[in-house]
This record gives C-alpha cells, structure tokens and sequence, in this order.
C-alpha cells in the first residue's frame, strides 16, 4: 500500500518538501483568515482570494469585478472555510500526495497540483449558474487523485492493486458525497479530476516520466 506514510517528521519534509510547503501554507493562511475575521466569514474569504461568481448587482455591492480576477484562481486553493475543512483536506494531502511527488518529481508535482486546482476553480466558475462563493484545496487533491487514476488505467499498473483500489473508492465517495451533500462544490472536485488526467497525460509524454 502506497499510502500508508511511515516516514518521520523530519523524513517527510526532506522527501516531500513540495507537499510539506502546500500543507504549511494553507496552515498559515487559515491563520491569517483568523486573525482577520474569521475563516468562516465570506468579506474576509473574499479579500483574501475566494473564487466567486456574482451578478452586477451583487458584485458592485461587495466592490467587486463582475469577474474574478486571475490571481483568485490560485489564491483560493490556499484558503479554507472552517477548520474542518482545512483538515479534511490537509490529511487527504499529507497521506495520499508523496507518493506522487516522488513518482514525477517535486518540480513538477508543484506545477501539476496547482494547475490542476486552478482547473477546478474555473471549472466551478464556468458551471456554476447561480451565486457562489468557493475556496478549498479540494480541486487539486482530486488532481492528484486522477493521477493515480491515470497511471492505474495507462501506467502499466505502477500502482499496486490495494493502492489502486483505494483510490477508485476514494474517487467514486467522494463524487457521490459531493452530489449529495448540500454546500459542496461538485464542479470544482470535477474539474480537478478531469484536469488532472489530462495533466497527467501530458506529463506521461513528457521525455523520461519518473512514474
């Protein structure tokens, strides 16, 4: 089983430092909402970079563009609304990343993760026919879910068969609890997966993958 870290503290960060730096700043971000407001509060999640989708009225109301600007679609994949968010999400990240780090290497994980969680974050702007207001490492942690999907499916299984099935069970509960669940951002979890497959399928063309 690929996923289960046996590694200490100090091993972790020199084996994952990419990883190990995502996890720090999301910490210190949800400090930093706390210290201004709450985590929990939509002014203050919205000045420090939640995505957001608003009509004219709505968003000249807030100060804010009709559109978000290009910078929010990074920004909010470092911001959390409550601490139950920000540590559901950092455990999916602590235990199923480092594998994947050390799979394509720290360069390119890094370039792979936020790319996939900016894929959520417009997918969710995009889909989204109402007001919303969004912020989560969720769409990038389906990215790196898909990944693995990628190199079980097209990686002549890289994954081991536990390692593999795990992740197709996390991915088909998380969609199904996505849908179901009121408050949810299906669009963004969607988004992050579908990019990150096609992430990964790029990645896997590239001259020597070290997956």
């Amino acid at each position: 089983m690929q996923f289960i870290r046996y590694e200490s503290f100090r091993q972790y960060l020199k084996q994952y430092p990419v990883t190990s730096l995502l996890i720090a700043v999301n910490i210190v971000m949800f400090i930093v909402l706390t210290f201004n407001g709450s985590s929990t509060s939509t002014p203050t999640l919205l000045r420090f970079g939640a995505m957001y989708k608003l009509d004219a009225a709505s968003a000249a109301s807030l100060g804010l563009p009709a559109a978000p600007a290009l910078w929010r679609y990074v920004a909010a994949i470092f911001l959390h609304s409550g601490p139950y968010h920000l540590l559901f999400n950092m455990f999916n990240l602590l235990v199923f990343a480092p594998p994947l780090e050390r799979a394509i290497g720290s360069f390119r994980y890094a370039f792979f993760y936020l790319l996939a969680g900016v894929c959520g974050n417009l997918a969710s702007y995009l889909l989204h026919s109402g007001i919303f207001f969004g912020v989560g490492a969720s769409g990038a942690i389906y990215g790196v879910y898909a990944a693995y999907l990628y190199m079980s499916f097209f990686g002549a299984n890289r994954l081991d068969p536990s390692s593999r099935q795990t992740v197709i069970t996390i991915v088909a509960i998380g969609v199904v609890y996505s849908i179901a669940v009121p408050g949810i951002d299906i669009f963004a979890h969607l988004g992050g997966l579908v990019g990150g497959f096609l992430l990964m399928a790029l990645l896997a063309r590239r001259p020597h993958p070290r997956y």
